[in-house]
Formats: structure tokens, sequence, C-alpha cells
């Protein structure tokens, strides 16, 4: 019988060394398999615009190759959805956006939790809301002209957005309810048509974020009157925070994020989250996020997850307060 014990003891010590070996003989990532990263919205957007380089930093910094799988679709929610169900082993993540936190005030019985199905490993880049006019549209270009304008003729005056229930839409609903203005919304499919349409002047204004309107600001298109951050972008120094106008509590940025599927080991959470924040420190990274206005914060793993559930609670209420819909 003890010999028997003995034998069965040396047969789970050995197994437990197979496993073991072949554990170390198959560590992350491979360089036979790639990793993806799930882009929950059309090409071209703002998040491919973070998302690309940072996957090209991050092949070379793993030495294998990263993929974006662009799925888009109902506000992010189809990739989003489609990421979920994914294999939580390590090859496989989510880049999301803060359209992700709008999401579950937007949509009825969202077939993901973005809380609870997922770990968010970093914010990759965050860049503030900028107001933006057509320069024929108001009779001043100055904020506080504006607003006065707007007010003295409910209805008369329009803003874009790329969409229903997006980051844009809400940021225009917040203008409005905290100063109190009547302004039609005009959604569109995208960042791209809207701006087109902002220049040709077929709208009269729109709250974008800053990476998608800085072309136009810099050739004199648009006009930006003010920028919804804490302080002025370092790429458009000139632009007045609306603070300095005036107009306090209108701090609104797209952030943009990565995410890991939820059950991915700690270990391969733990070294993705080190090597995006290699980097993001890059001065290929860097250079580039300040072409587009945009800014990393520094944030743990713990205080993003509890930001995330921060702007969950945020939009929330403005999306009750203002009653925006999908339509």
């Amino acid at each position: 019988m003890i010999k028997m014990l003995k034998n069965i003891l040396l047969l789970l010590v050995a197994a437990g060394l197979s496993l073991s070996a072949g554990a170390q003989s198959n560590p992350w990532p491979s360089s036979t398999k790639p990793i993806t990263f799930i882009n929950p919205f059309p090409p071209g957007g703002a998040v491919d615009a973070f998302g690309r380089p940072l996957a090209k930093q991050l092949s070379g910094q793993l030495n294998d190759s990263i993929l974006v799988d662009n799925r888009g679709g109902a506000g992010g929610t189809v990739g989003a959805a489609a990421a979920a169900k994914m294999a939580p082993d390590g090859y496989t993540w989510l880049l999301g956006a803060v359209h992700h936190s709008i999401a579950p005030s937007m949509y009825i019985n969202l077939p993901y939790d973005i809380t609870k199905d997922f770990e968010p490993i970093a914010i990759i880049g965050s860049v503030p809301h900028v107001i933006v006019v057509n320069p024929t549209k108001f009779p001043k270009n100055d904020l506080k002209s504006i607003i006065e304008e707007i007010r003295k003729n409910p209805g008369k005056y329009n803003y874009a957005s790329t969409g229903n229930g997006t980051s844009q839409h809400l940021t225009g609903e917040l203008f409005k309810m905290q100063n109190k203005l009547f302004i039609t919304h005009i959604p569109y499919r995208g960042t791209g048509p809207a701006l087109q349409d902002l220049v040709a002047g077929q709208v009269d204004m729109m709250f974008d974020t800053l990476a998608g309107a800085a072309p136009f600001i810099r050739s004199g298109q648009l006009i930006a009157v003010a920028v919804a951050s804490n302080k002025r972008s370092e790429a458009f120094p000139n632009v007045p925070t609306a603070q300095e106008l005036g107009i306090n509590n209108f701090v609104v940025f797209s952030w943009y994020a990565l995410w890991g599927i939820k059950g991915t080991s700690k270990d391969i959470l733990d070294k993705m989250s080190a090597e995006v924040q290699i980097a993001l420190a890059s001065p290929e990274i860097k250079e580039r996020w300040a072409t587009l206005g945009a800014s990393v914060p520094k944030m743990t793993r713990p205080e993003l997850v509890n930001y995330i559930n921060q702007e969950i609670v945020r939009w929330s209420e403005v999306v009750k307060k203002s009653g925006a819909k999908l339509d």
C-alpha cells in the first residue's frame, strides 16, 4: 500500500513537472500566434488614430505581430460584444473609447457589460472637446456672443455630431443644459461627414474632439471658440478654456482605452499593462499624440476602474436629464 502511494506521488510530481515545462514552452506572447486588437468602430476614426500607432509600437516591443480588426456597428457595441466572447488567452484585446461608458445608458439590453466582461489596461490617449463654428454663421465668433445670439434666436441654430449617443452628441446636450439653450441636434454617420458639412456651412457648430477638428482649425476653415478642458491645449495655446470664458464645469474629454478579456491571467494583464506604458512613453508615440492634441492621464489600473465607473454615472445623468435617444 505504501509503495503504491509512493508511485502515485511520483506520478503526480512528474505530471506537475510536465505541466510546468509545457507552460514554460508556451510563453506569452508567442511569436507564432498574432495578437488581435478588436476596434469596434469603422476604419479611419479616432480609435484607429490611437490604436494603430500603439499596435505598431507594441509589435516591436513584444516581437509579435498585432492586428487591428475593425468591427464597427451600433456605436461600438457590436465589436465589443464580439470581443467579450473571445477566449481570455491574451491574444484578443478590445480597443475602446468613452463611448463605452455612454452605451449602458443609451442601449437597452447590451449583450455585454463593459465593467464585468473586460479588464481595463490603460487609457491610451485623452483629447478634450472643442467648440468649433463655421466662420460665417455667427455675427461674432466669441463664446459669449455666440451664447447670446443662440439665446435670442431659439431653434435657429444647430449643431452637428458624429451620431446619436456619441460623446459629441452628449457634449452638445451638456452645453445646452448648462447654458439653457435650444440648439437643434443634427446627427451624422461619423466625424468626416459632420465636419465636411460644418465647413461647407450646412450646419452651424460642433462639439468635436480636438483631434478631429485640429486640421480645420489650423487651416482657418473652422474657428475654435473654446476648449472643454481645465487647461489650454499645448497644440492650440491661443484657444481659451470654457472656464476662462465664464462657463464652469464644462470639462469633457474623449478618451481611448485598451481592455483585456475577463479571465485573462493576471501575469498577462500585468505584462501588457507594463508594455503599454513603455510604448506610450516612446518618442514616436509622444510626437504622434502631440499632433492630435492628446495627453495620457497617469492612472493605476484600480484608478482606471474607478474613472470608468464615474464616467458611466456622469453620462447616464446627461442622458436622463437631456432625454437623449438613439432614434
